[in-house]
C-alpha cells in the first residue's frame, strides 16, 4: 500500500451508489488524521461529468471533480450499485484504464467492482464479490475469479464487499500509513471490536438465529449446496461426500435452521436467482439453467413461492427505479 507522507484518495460514485459504503472509508481516515495530528489522508469524490450524484438513500452528493486520467490521486475506489453504467463509456474506462497505466491504485466496493470490471481492468485479478450480487457477477464475467472474501487485494486492484468490510480496509490503509497503534485507536473509536484482513470469508445470513453456533456438518453440507447450484447435487450424494446418512443431514437442518435439507437448497437457489433477476439482463430460461432447472417451469413456481411474485413481476417492479435513471436502484 501506498507509503507517501499523504495518501491522495478518490471515490468515483454513481448514481444509486450505497452511501455507507462512502462513510464506512472516509469516517475512519478522518478519525486517523485527528489522532495522528497530521494529515495522512485526503480525499475527494468524484463523478463522471463532476456533476452531484444521489446515493441510494436519496442523499445527494456534490462531486469535488469530473473523472479524468489526470486526476491527482493515488487511489480511485467506484462505488455503485451493480447495473451502473456511465453515460459515455468509452470516456469513461479510457480514463480509468490510463490511471491504471499511471499506477493509480484502482479498487472497487460492494457494487462497484461491476463497472471496474466492464472496463476490463479485473482481467487476470481476483475480486470480493458481495454474496447477494455473486451469480450475478459470476453470469456476467465468469472469467473473473470472484471471491468470497470480504477483502482481496490483488496487485493494485483492492476490492472490499461492503460497508463493513470498507471500514476495514480503511483501518488497514491507517496501519500501513501510521502503525498498528494508530489502527487501533481508530477502531476503538468507532467500537468496531474486529479487524479483518484478506482470507476471511463472508458471513452469508442463514435462518437461524444463531449462526455461529451452525454444526459442522450443516456448514459442510451448504458448502457443497453453494458449489453445485447450476448441476444440483441430491441430499444422498452430499452425505456419500461427508461420510454420513441423509438421516443424519435431514436430523441436523432440521434442528439448526428448523428446514430440511432440500428445502434450505431450494430457497439458495432461489436467492440466486434473484440476484441474476435485479442485476442481470439474463433471459428467464437463462436464469434457470443458471440455478439448476432445464426448464422455466418449476422455477417459476418456486419463485413465486419463495418471494410472492414472478420473477417477471419482480424484475418489472425493480427496473421501476432504474427509468430513466430518476430513481437509484436499491444496493448494498
Amino acid at each position: 500500500m501506498n507509503k507517501s507522507e499523504n495518501m491522495k484518495i478518490g471515490f468515483l460514485i454513481f448514481p444509486g451508489f450505497p452511501m455507507a459504503c462512502l462513510t464506512s472509508m472516509i469516517e475512519p481516515l478522518r478519525a486517523a488524521n485527528e489522532i495522528a495530528g497530521k494529515t495522512s489522508f485526503t480525499w475527494s469524490l468524484v463523478s463522471e461529468t463532476g456533476a452531484r450524484v444521489t446515493s441510494s438513500a436519496q442523499v445527494i452528493f456534490e462531486a469535488d471533480h469530473a473523472l479524468n486520467s489526470d486526476l491527482d490521486v493515488d487511489a480511485l475506489f467506484l462505488l455503485s450499485s451493480p447495473l451502473a453504467q456511465p453515460d459515455d463509456p468509452r470516456r469513461a474506462y479510457g480514463a480509468l484504464r490510463a490511471m491504471d497505466r499511471h499506477g493509480v491504485i484502482l479498487g472497487g466496493v460492494s457494487g462497484g467492482v461491476f463497472p471496474l470490471a466492464r472496463a476490463g481492468l479485473m482481467q487476470g485479478h481476483r475480486c470480493s464479490v458481495h454474496w447477494c450480487y455473486e451469480a450475478a457477477f459470476r453470469a456476467e464475467f465468469p472469467e473473473i475469479a470472484a471471491m468470497d472474501e470480504v477483502i482481496v487485494t490483488d496487485g493494485r486492484r483492492y476490492t472490499v464487499s461492503g460497508a463493513a468490510a470498507a471500514f476495514d480496509l480503511a483501518l488497514h490503509l491507517i496501519q500501513d500509513a501510521l502503525g498498528a497503534e494508530i489502527a487501533h485507536e481508530v477502531a476503538c473509536w468507532f467500537q468496531h471490536p474486529l479487524v479483518r484482513g484478506e482470507g476471511v470469508r463472508q458471513r452469508i445470513p442463514l435462518p437461524t438465529s444463531d449462526h455461529q453456533g451452525l454444526p459442522t456438518l450443516v456448514v459442510n453440507a451448504v458448502d457443497l449446496f453453494a458449489a453445485r447450484l447450476e448441476t444440483p447435487i441430491s441430499v444422498a450424494e452430499v452425505a456419500e461426500t461427508l461420510g454420513v446418512t441423509p438421516r443424519q443431514i435431514e436430523r441436523a437442518f432440521k434442528k439448526a435452521t428448523g428446514q430440511n435439507p432440500t428445502q434450505f437448497y431450494r430457497a439458495m437457489r432461489m436467492k440466486a436467482a434473484r440476484q441474476l433477476v435485479h442485476y442481470s439482463k439474463d433471459t428467464m430460461a437463462q436464469i434457470a439453467t443458471s440455478v439448476g432447472y432445464t426448464t422455466q417451469t418449476p422455477l417459476l413456481a418456486h419463485y413465486k413461492a419463495a418471494f410472492g411474485v414472478t420473477p417477471q413481476e419482480d424484475r418489472k417492479a425493480i427496473n421501476a427505479f432504474r427509468v430513466n435513471r430518476d430513481v437509484p436502484v436499491p444496493s448494498l
